[in-house]
């Protein structure tokens, strides 16, 4: 069984908010609400639940910009649900801070596994360097030692380019979280390098090639149409 996590849930709709609180604490979790920003907002600074799930049409803050206040000082994970499902909408809320985006309706069960690996967003750490490491798969699965900089797929080990282990750093460090194109693109080239999207694409097929057993139905770095990458957390 899971853990029992402490959910803030800021919903406007009453009969939404109603259903999930309902689903949620049926499964063992505690779980809080809001009906606005503002009295989201206190709860988060009151409480600190582990998880915050968002709507982003709110009544007196749009959703994005609770975001945006909440990353100037909490990491937080934030779950946006909104009926907005445009790809736009999506990449806006996942570059203000969002760490995931569900677009309603959507199931229960499907929250649940993105809240979980909300959670798990904090990668485990080598006990000797602090630094993430990653493992997905199994014993022939992918392992991602960044402090060492290994990288082995099947018991293999891999060679990366420097461009290559920046791109997989970043993926590992956010393991489980949709990244955009305009983050990953901030992280491994800087600022101004937004618009070279080609960038990535590029860097994203040779990793592939390297790490996936079949690049063309990737099973690890997982594509979000439209939005950006993910780096899948439990396979």
């Amino acid at each position: 069984m899971a853990p029992v996590a402490d959910l803030l849930l800021v919903e406007d709709d009453a009969e939404i908010r109603r259903a999930l609180i309902r689903a949620l604490v049926g499964l063992g979790h505690v779980v809080s609400s809001a009906a606005t920003a503002m009295s989201g907002l206190q709860a988060i600074m009151d409480n600190r639940p582990d998880c915050v799930i968002l709507d982003l049409g709110l009544p007196d803050i749009d959703g994005v910009e609770v975001t945006r206040r909440l990353r100037e000082w909490t990491a937080i994970p934030i779950i946006v649900v909104s009926a907005r499902g445009k790809e736009q909408d999506k990449v806006v809320a996942l570059d203000a801070g969002a760490d995931d985006y569900l677009t309603k309706p959507f199931g229960v069960g499907e929250l649940l596994a993105r809240v979980r690996v909300a959670l798990r967003h904090r990668a485990v750490a080598n006990p000797e360097t602090g630094d993430p490491v990653f493992e997905v798969g199994g014993p022939n699965g992918l392992h991602v030692d960044l402090s060492r900089r290994q990288i082995t797929v099947d018991g293999r080990s891999v060679h990366l380019t420097p461009n290559e282990f920046k791109i997989l750093s970043v993926l590992v460090k956010n393991q489980g979280r949709v990244l955009t194109h305009r983050q990953l693109l901030h992280e491994v080239w800087g600022p101004g390098s937004g618009g070279e999207t080609h960038y990535l694409r590029v860097y994203m097929n040779q990793l592939r090639q390297k790490l996936e057993a079949d690049a063309a139905r990737p099973r690890y770095l997982l594509t979000e149409p439209g939005v950006g990458y993910r780096l899948v957390s439990e396979a």
